[in-house]
Parts: structure tokens; C-alpha cells; sequence
């Protein structure tokens, strides 16, 4: 498995540097301002006790902000860790991961979420880029995503990874951002071998029937509130659980 990813990983690298075009997703890099909050991971990875880690973004992050009633009584139980920073991209992750995230932890389950920001910043200039105008598609996120796997398998190599779809976002089905995202998702879905990486999409969980996402879930149809965080935390329970044991 680990070496599948670290070839499919070098060929997509290879392929990105012919054409002249540069995939920001796999190219390890600090996210600035986030330091301490990185730190302060590595720490909880030095004392060895967290056996399911939570890796991703903001919408990881919240399990500490709207998230926080559901995560006490569901998943500290289970000795969880939240290592969720806000505004992460793949690349950010990747950084992370080599500069002592995962360094003395020896996780029985990792949940990765990532993703919606390596979509939704495009366009935006980045200093962590010297100001260059952030870009990437589909195929690059995932990719970013694909690396992760395979550093999280270097240096957890017992742990399963339980990889979540991206969250819809934008108000219906034909926001250019979702639909970027389903993009994604359809890519990374091949990547589970339900042995060590496992694959869920409960976006549906979220959503209306004819595809709305509703603000009464996530107001600003991006991030849940204390509603969608108790309906992710249902969706994923009897899997997370089972990956444990």
C-alpha cells in the first residue's frame, strides 16, 4: 500500500513538472499563524495517549467550538485527539505531519477530513507562496490527499485511517465549489483498501432532498453548527467504533 502511493505520488509530481504547471497540493508547507496550535499537537503526540486522532481543517477545528458538547460525550471517552487547524489545505497537513504531529503517538485510528480549502482559496494570493495566486483542481487535491495517506502510514503504520468525503457546501448542488469537491471525492474514494484505509461519504446526512444544504446545519453553508456536529458524530460512530477494536 505504501508503496503504491509513494509511486502514484512521484509519477503525479513527474507529470505536474512536464507540463510546467506546479501543484501547490503536495508540496509540504506552513500554514503561518498556526504555530502554536501545531505545537501544541506535537506536544499530545510526545505523550503517546491519544489512540484516535481527528486530522483536518476548520470544520475538524470545531469539534473544540460548536462541536464541543458532542466531542465530550462521544469521542473524549474513546481517548481522542483533535488535531484540527482552521484554513488547512493538504499541503498545511503534510507539513504538519513531518515537523512532529505524528512523532511519538501510536494512534489505533486516525479520521482525515481535508480538502474544501485547497478548492475554496483559489484565486487568493498566498504568503506562504510569495504571494502567488493560489490554484487547485480536483485531480491536485486529491493528489495532496494521497500523499497524506502515505506519510500517515510511514509513521502510524498499525493505525486504520477512517477517510471522509468532503462536506457539501454552497447552497445547493450547483455551487462550483461543491461540485469541485464531489470532484475530489469521486478521485479519493479509490484510495480505501478497507484494510488500512477506509472509505465514508456521509455528506448526504447533511443535505435536503433535492440537495440544499440547509443554514439551519451550517449557516454559512461551510462550517456545522451544534446540529450538524451531533449529525456527524451519529453518522460516523458505529465505524469509528468498529475500526477500533
Amino acid at each position: 500500500m505504501k508503496a503504491h502511493f509513494a509511486s502514484a505520488f512521484a509519477l503525479a509530481a513527474s507529470l505536474l513538472s512536464a507540463l510546467g504547471e506546479t501543484n501547490y497540493a503536495i508540496q509540504p508547507v506552513l500554514h503561518p499563524g498556526t504555530e502554536k496550535r501545531h505545537e501544541s499537537f506535537n506536544e499530545i503526540a510526545k505523550k503517546g495517549d491519544a489512540q484516535l486522532v481527528f486530522l483536518g481543517d476548520s470544520i475538524t477545528h470545531g469539534w473544540e467550538g460548536k462541536g464541543k458538547a458532542v466531542w465530550e460525550q462521544t469521542w473524549a471517552p474513546l481517548k481522542a485527539a483533535n488535531f484540527g487547524i482552521g484554513g488547512d489545505r493538504t499541503e498545511h497537513v503534510l507539513w504538519r505531519i513531518d515537523h512532529g504531529n505524528f512523532d511519538g503517538i501510536k494512534p489505533k485510528e486516525i479520521v482525515l477530513m481535508i480538502g474544501t480549502n485547497n478548492t475554496g482559496h483559489q484565486g487568493r494570493p498566498q504568503t506562504e507562496l510569495d504571494g502567488a495566486v493560489y490554484q487547485c483542481s480536483a485531480q491536485q487535491t486529491a493528489d495532496g490527499i494521497k500523499a497524506i495517506l502515505a506519510k500517515l502510514q510511514q509513521k502510524c503504520p498499525e493505525a486504520r485511517i477512517l477517510l471522509l468525503a468532503i462536506f457539501p457546501r454552497g447552497a445547493n448542488k450547483d455551487d462550483k465549489f461543491r461540485q469541485q469537491n464531489e470532484a475530489t471525492n469521486a478521485l479519493v474514494k479509490a484510495f480505501a483498501d478497507d484494510k488500512k484505509v477506509f472509505f465514508l461519504d456521509i455528506g448526504g446526512k447533511f443535505l435536503e432532498g433535492d440537495g440544499t444544504l440547509p443554514k439551519s446545519i451550517m449557516p454559512d453553508l461551510l462550517h456545522p453548527n451544534e446540529k450538524g456536529y451531533q449529525i456527524w458524530s451519529d453518522a460516523i460512530e458505529a465505524k469509528v467504533k468498529e475500526l477500533l477494536k
